[in-house]
């Protein structure tokens, strides 16, 4: 209701001022500029317009719809590219990636992670993304330690419109959505709205999502002045697809479907056996009806802008971000004292194990400020910005049923736990023009202070309390030849926190340790008419860098360790070529090298007999890092034949991923090769406005493959090793149709 009092608002605000499409007006946004990189910057960097995002924009996440840039690896969980999905960048994971919007931090502050599925249908109110890799530029929020991901939100229209989108496909897949826009009031004003409804089955089993989205800006564009409003959320209702598929399942070897239920120590119950028994690549472990996520997150943003001469311009922003929400699942014969139970009476009998229903809690709040000064000098330009943050957060779990124990009151806690995290930064960057050389510098402290008190689901107490002051410089040169080419070198430290896992998941009486990257990067940019190209290098040493294991913890979450020494290094190069009028072909191509000097592997052995167990230490020098695939590419090759039809055939090549850090072929994700069609038809009728028809055929060959996984095993008896890979299968030959009508 209170979504559809706004929209009226806004019809009500363009009858009241009008509207003045006669005399155009360039308001130049300056929210994010001081954590954007320009054409001068000697950062390794892409932009992606409104346009390219709007060619497949069908209901997919916005990792999916990037996923033909550069160095990156998408993945969706539910296997369709609806819920929850994800992407790495240079090997990196979310938590490593820096993002933004308008210049305010999206990261989880406890888990640096971000979420898309809390976000759905968002790329339909995106004027453009920035992807820097490497460390990047100073921002806001979390260090990047593989890749920052600058988001921008719609600039004001001039004109008014109204657009609707609507797909459907393959998963009984549904997207809809109404965008209203007011234009330009008065010469002044600006308002617009968006709703948004996602829903798909998904390609796994019981892996169903149900999206609901709104945006809502509006503000005043003056000479000066620019005052801006942005509310945006989402709430996600998904079936959990977290645990993935066994590789015996893909398989169907016999011997690794016995290993599995012998071994595994997952499936106890008949069901879970018939479950398995009869699966195929689209298995679930997750059999209870309400095994469900439940999450909703509101964002509140307050933009100003202020030019105070032709030189100097300054930009604030005042941000909240609420969210809440839980995840609920089945335990089966589970001990009850794991959950704050005493054991149990049943017909006289004390009984320890029962099936417990848990909700698994999140309720946090996020909010402070931002701001920037920027001074546009003839040979010279200077950004003084930063930003101040606070977070504060309560995870906390709930028992909603106990099979054996029907008077246990509903909503019981068995933990608590709650944290606040301060987050201060402040930068000074510059460029200096010298004849054909722009000389970059960088600096930026942050200070962060975490505090946690109470217990986490193991029943542990879980209490931090870390503060880290972290210095973070950059400098580089881009050098001129021509008009149309820049070459451009940089070397920039970074360092970052651990995050919340780290600490709860870390040995007994072990502290993890922060991380710092040093990156160099150098190449060419070219830009032409017909053939534009970018060729670079780059080297990342890390000190302590936090590497995933392979193994995951109890929801799902990667398991971290710190490495002392271990490096990123490769060449990318990318390029767009213009063949004719009507063909057009763009590619990118990443070769890497992605080592860790030396990792340990800490494994269980159990004994013949599983009555004790041990540790065993197996070392590995030189071994490659996971989920750092050496070879990854993509293609487009477009095709034109009339104005007003476009078709695109799109390859992504990624390489082989190693599921740990042993190198060990038996435990790793096969390369695959993908392509993909896309069709769009775009015609104008008298009185009804722009008509958009598209077709997105995914993964046309049909082609069997896992984008995601881990791994985890024991040692029973010296020589007997137990090793299981479970995988995230991506569905086969799928499709996505649209409706686009706009006037």
């Amino acid at each position: 209701m209170r979504i559809l009092s706004l929209v009226a608002l806004v019809l009500l605000g363009n009858l009241l001022f009008g509207q003045d499409s006669l005399k155009t007006i360039k308001l130049e946004e300056v929210t994010v500029l001081s954590t954007r990189a320009s054409e001068k910057t000697p950062m390794t960097h892409q932009t992606v317009a409104k346009e390219e995002l709007e060619k497949r924009n069908l209901g997919q996440d916005l990792p999916i719809l990037l996923n033909f840039t550069p160095s990156i690896v998408t993945t969706s969980d539910a296997g369709a590219g609806v819920g929850y999905t994800g992407m790495r960048i240079r090997g990196s994971d979310a938590s490593r990636i820096n993002v933004t919007i308008n210049g305010i931090p999206l990261n989880d502050p406890e888990s640096h992670g971000v979420f898309w599925v809390n976000m759905p249908d968002f790329s339909s109110s995106l004027n453009s993304v920035q992807i820097q890799r490497g460390v990047g530029t100073s921002s806001n929020g979390p260090g990047a330690f593989g890749a920052t991901v600058n988001l921008q939100t719609n600039n004001v229209s001039v004109d008014p419109f109204f657009e609707t989108n609507n797909s459907f496909g393959s998963f009984n897949t549904w997207k809809s959505n109404v965008i209203y826009n007011t234009g330009l009031l008065k010469d002044r004003f600006n308002f617009e709205a968006r709703l948004s409804k996602i829903t798909s089955d998904g390609y796994v089993d019981r892996s169903a999502a149900e999206l609901k989205s709104y945006y809502l800006s509006g503000g005043s564009f003056g000479e000066k002045t620019m005052i801006k409003a942005v509310i945006f959320g989402g709430q996600e209702i998904t079936q959990q697809a977290w645990y993935g598929t066994p590789e015996a399942v893909l398989t169907q070897d016999p011997q690794q479907l016995d290993d599995l239920v012998n071994f595994g120590g997952e499936y106890s119950s008949q069901e879970q056996l018939d479950n398995l028994a009869n699966s195929d690549r689209r298995f679930n472990y997750y059999l209870y009806d309400n095994e469900i996520d439940d999450y909703r997150q509101d964002h509140y943003q307050l933009h100003i802008g202020h030019s105070f001469s032709d030189i100097a311009t300054f930009s604030g922003a005042l941000h909240y971000t609420r969210g809440r929400g839980f995840f609920e699942q089945f335990k089966g014969d589970e001990d009850v004292t794991d959950f704050g139970l005493t054991p149990l009476t049943v017909d006289g009998q004390t009984v320890n194990t029962s099936d417990v229903i848990v909700r698994r809690w999140l309720d946090n709040h996020f909010y402070g400020g931002t701001y920037s000064l920027n001074l546009e000098l003839d040979d010279a330009s200077f950004t003084l910005g930063g930003a101040a943050n606070q977070y504060v957060g309560n995870h906390f779990g709930e028992i909603n049923w106990v099979q054996n124990a029907p008077d246990t009151d509903i909503r019981d806690k068995y933990y608590d736990g709650e944290a606040t995290k301060n987050d201060f930064n402040v930068f000074l960057k510059g460029n200096y023009q010298v004849n054909k050389l722009n000389v970059f510098a960088d600096v930026q402290v942050r200070t962060v202070g975490y505090e946690t008190f109470g217990t986490d689901n193991d029943l542990e107490t879980y209490d931090v309390d870390e503060s880290y002051t972290f210095f973070n410089p950059k400098a580089g040169l881009t050098y001129t030849l021509n008009t149309s080419t820049d070459l451009y070198a940089s070397y920039a430290i970074g360092n970052r926190e651990p995050v919340r896992s780290d600490f709860i998941d870390a040995d007994d009486g072990e502290t993890p340790k922060h991380e710092t990257l040093k990156n160099w990067e150098a190449g060419i940019r070219k830009r032409g008419s017909t053939f534009s190209y970018e060729a670079n290098f780059y080297r990342m040493d890390y000190d302590n860098q936090l590497i995933l294991t392979g193994a995951v913890n109890d929801v799902g979450n990667p398991i971290r360790v710190n490495t002392p020494k271990s490096h990123r290094m490769g060449i990318e190069l990318s390029g767009v070529y213009q063949f004719s009028e009507k063909f057009s072909w763009s590619a990118n191509l990443t070769l890497s090298e992605n080592k860790v000097d030396q990792f340990t592997e800490i494994a269980f052995d159990y004994g013949a007999d599983f009555t004790e167990f041990n540790l065993v230490e197996n070392e590995f020098e030189s071994s490659d890092i996971s989920f750092s695939p050496n070879v990854i590419g993509g293609s487009i090759l477009g095709y034109q034949p009339i104005s007003n039809l476009r078709i695109e055939f799109l390859t992504k090549y990624v390489g082989k991923q190693y599921l740990d850090n042993t190198s060990n072929d038996n435990r790793a994700i096969d390369a695959y090769l993908v392509n993909d069609l896309n069709l769009a038809y775009n015609f104008t009728i008298d009185g009804l406005g722009e008509i958009g028809l598209s077709l997105l055929i995914n993964n046309i060959l049909d082609e069997e493959y896992s984008s995601n996984g881990y791994t985890w095993g024991y040692y029973y008896g010296s020589e007997n090793l137990y090793q299981q890979n479970n995988y995230y299968p991506q569905a086969g030959r799928n499709f996505l149709a649209g409706l686009t009508v706009r006037f």
